[in-house]
């Protein structure tokens, strides 16, 4: 059985936290930490948890907020060399990020400077959003800097703290608002040389699409102009929430019309219990003359104590020749998830290929 999520942030990371304090500033209270950061932890998930210590690490370090962050700084170790696989160590941080998001505000320059060298070891993307919302233009005149860093990391937290929609963080009602603000710093890290990076702008661009749907399709159109294989791979995955969607011009813009395809669907078992999996079947034909690029989703219609929720589920993206016909099938196991529980009753299922729908069943889900 897999080890609870909460567990990143432990008895012994606690430890792991003093003993890099420690470190920095001889005169760190070890014990009073320990003591106050593990008292009630078991009982707290992660986010909780990492807020518990941040209180305990707050009362440990100097009332002098400039000091200590410097002492923070000093305490956060070598920077990563990778930008994958580098373990769950780096969650000792975690408890630090939330501290700096708190503080941080009391003195920008300092806090900054602390972000900067946070995000090397573990992210900043959460702890800088204060730091957008209560000195944004300064803030965003840094990141603007930032995405000329030779660490990747610096630049993906360009990225990634600005995103307006950011999971597990609060929203930035200002960018929310005016992407238009943010988006310069997009447009500086398109073709950054790290999937990295580029992938943390298409989440970005997305974030922007659900608000303002126009101005992404209108970035979309100028970024395709003579893109990179890379350029438009970082476009496709932008546009993501508005291709589920059926949206015809981002359908368009990726050679995915659907004005010429048609559609069937069927789904299997008709009966199933949790755990088990359905097989959704589509079969797309291409009446045009031209090649077609086609994405085709299964929609789950599942129930709910009341009424519906819809889920998409990516069956495949394929290229049709003019007259092509193409059948193709996935298994998705119908399983409860940390976001999704699921219910007894009966799943209507749709098949979509660029935003064209038909019904391909329904499915009997037993508890």
């Amino acid at each position: 059985m897999a080890e609870p999520f909460k567990n990143l942030l432990n008895p012994d990371r606690v430890k792991q936290i003093a003993g890099d304090f420690e470190h920095a500033w001889p005169d760190f209270p070890t014990k009073q930490f320990i003591r106050q950061s593990t008292a009630g932890l078991d009982a707290l998930e992660l986010k909780d948890r990492a807020r518990h210590i941040a209180t305990a690490l707050g009362a440990a370090l100097p009332s002098d907020v400039t000091k200590a962050m410097r002492i923070a700084i000093k305490a956060l170790g070598a920077p990563l060399t990778v930008t994958e696989g580098y373990g769950n160590e780096v969650f000792r941080h975690m408890p630090l990020s939330t501290w700096l998001h708190q503080v941080g505000p009391r003195d920008v320059e300092t806090a900054l400077e602390a972000n900067y060298e946070l995000t090397k070891r573990f992210t900043a993307e959460f702890s800088i959003r204060s730091l957008i919302i209560s000195a944004p233009e300064k803030t965003l005149k840094t990141l603007k800097a930032w995405t000329k860093d030779e660490n990747p990391h610096v630049r993906r937290l360009v990225s990634e703290g600005s995103r307006p929609r950011l999971p597990w963080a609060e929203r930035l009602p200002a960018l929310q608002a005016d992407p238009s603000l943010a988006l310069p710093l997009l447009e500086a890290l398109k073709d950054d040389g790290e999937e990295y990076v580029r992938r943390s702008v298409a989440n970005h661009l997305n974030d922007i699409s659900k608000d303002h749907p126009a101005l992404v399709l209108e970035t979309a159109r100028r970024w395709l102009v003579r893109a990179s294989k890379e350029r438009r791979r970082l476009v496709e995955h932008g546009l993501r929430t508005l291709v589920k969607a059926g949206n015809e011009e981002a359908l368009s813009l990726l050679g995915a019309s659907g004005a010429a395809l048609t559609v069937r669907g069927s789904v299997s078992p008709a009966k199933l219990k949790v755990g088990e999996s359905i097989t959704v079947e589509a079969t797309v034909k291409n009446h045009a003359a031209e090649l077609t690029h086609v994405v085709v989703e299964a929609v789950v219609h599942f129930v709910r104590p009341k009424g519906s929720s819809t889920k998409k589920f990516r069956i495949a993206r394929l290229d049709l020749d003019g007259g092509q016909t193409q059948t193709i099938s996935r298994r998705f196991q119908m399983a409860h998830r940390s976001i999704r529980r699921l219910h007894a009753g009966a799943h209507r299922v749709e098949v979509q290929a660029n935003g064209r729908t038909v019904a391909a069943g329904t499915f009997q889900l037993v508890l």
